[in-house]
């Protein structure tokens, strides 16, 4: 199922930044949050993570210069280490029944990534139109 949600994702991330020309998060990004739609806190998380990235390595760059592929590794790596940290933080706080995780290690870097782009809430919309637009496809399948 996850190399359907992915494909048919790529496809519609495609079609859609030809017809409106915005990129919902990067191209792999929309299939996996498809297959997550049944999880928001996880979505939510996962954005969370992404907007702390964002602002984590807009403050970066004002001590480091930061453009390209540098700006790109940083999200990656930020983003990295921010959920990694979270998720530390979490696992040791006892609450039970809630998992507070995110989708992946590298999905929030991307996402913080097309929101220094394009702009944060261009971002999010896009990717919540594209992700239920492929969830509704992998329903048909």
């Amino acid at each position: 199922m996850i190399y359907q949600a992915i494909g048919i994702g790529v496809m519609v991330s495609f079609a859609f930044y030809e017809m409106v020309g915005f990129s919902p998060g990067g191209i792999v990004v929309p299939g996996y949050v498809a297959l997550f739609l049944d999880q928001p806190i996880r979505i939510l998380i996962t954005l969370f993570v992404a907007l702390l990235t964002y602002f984590a390595v807009k403050i970066l760059s004002n001590y480091i210069i930061l453009y390209g592929r540098r700006r790109f590794l940083s999200m990656v790596l930020v983003s990295f280490l921010l959920k990694w940290l979270i998720e530390e933080i979490i696992i040791k706080m006892p609450i039970s029944g809630i998992e507070l995780r995110s989708i992946g290690y590298i999905i929030p870097g991307l996402i913080a990534n097309e929101m220094r782009r394009q702009g944060i809430f261009p971002t999010i919309y896009s990717l919540a139109i594209v992700s239920i637009v492929v969830r509704l496809i992998l329903l048909l399948f």
